[in-house]
């Protein structure tokens, strides 16, 4: 296969630190976008101090801020946390109708034989509902649960686009977001974020079993001296659901 001749591994998810670095605070630079993508041409993850959603697509990195702004990333940034892969669907078929995100994961779970392997998913078409986040650049060191109470949300309606997601399984809670992880991207690339509600129609779903995991770890001052043994799954699951908007100036 021409991959291989290439020495491009595949089914393979590279993820940059871990989950529970990020819950802790820490936020700073542990590899260049640029060198991400050697690693990967769909994923997600975020930026250097929370600043937004990363979303990997097409071999392109793309940066959703907390103003709403989407920015194609052709300069090199740094990022704290991100897993990207390959992409290289093993099955490719249609959706009628997800009335819901819940809708759309059970979908989603009919195309996954094991609790045991990692997922790529990608879902195209035209959403008749978008909910997203998108996180806003903080201070070194602030826990995310306090980062997540102000992240600004926005709603999107009849918008076309792609859900870009990864669903990894429960064993590897300490290292990675155990479950569904989407980020939006609208098609004309001005809208996006961190998933939080959909609905859609007709809806092409590209699905890759993913049986090879790649961690690298940070070596920054901050990393080494993070406390890892606490159990943040619990401010994991509340920097990732929808929030009540606590700050006046959020959209």
């Amino acid at each position: 296969m021409l991959s291989r001749c290439l020495g491009i591994p595949l089914h393979t998810l590279f993820q940059i630190s871990t989950s529970g670095a990020l819950v802790q605070g820490v936020y700073e630079r542990a590899v260049s976008s640029n060198l991400l993508l050697n690693y990967g041409d769909f994923g997600l993850g975020t930026f250097e101090n929370l600043d937004g959603e990363m979303v990997v697509l097409d071999g392109a990195i793309y940066q959703v801020r907390s103003d709403g702004k989407v920015t194609k990333i052709e300069k090199d940034f740094g990022t704290p946390f991100a897993v990207v892969t390959h992409f290289v669907a093993d099955q490719d078929q249609m959706i009628e109708n997800a009335s819901s995100f819940k809708d759309l994961t059970k979908i989603c779970d009919q195309y996954r034989n094991s609790d045991n392997l990692f997922y790529a998913f990608r879902i195209d078409g035209h959403f008749g509902h978008v909910h997203t986040r998108a996180m806003r650049e903080t201070l070194e060191g602030l826990p995310l649960a306090k980062a997540a109470a102000i992240q600004p949300e926005f709603e999107f309606a009849g918008v076309d686009g792609t859900l870009v997601g990864i669903w990894a399984p429960q064993f590897s809670s300490a290292l990675n977001i155990a479950g569904y992880h989407f980020h939006f991207l609208s098609e004309d690339r001005s809208k996006g974020g961190h998933l939080l509600e959909c609905s859609g129609k007709h809806l092409r779903i590209r699905v890759e079993r993913l049986n090879d995991f790649h961690l690298s770890l940070p070596e920054s001052e901050e990393f080494l001296r993070a406390d890892l043994t606490k159990d943040t799954s619990k401010d994991l699951a509340y920097a990732e659901q929808v929030h009540k908007k606590e700050d006046p100036n959020d959209h």
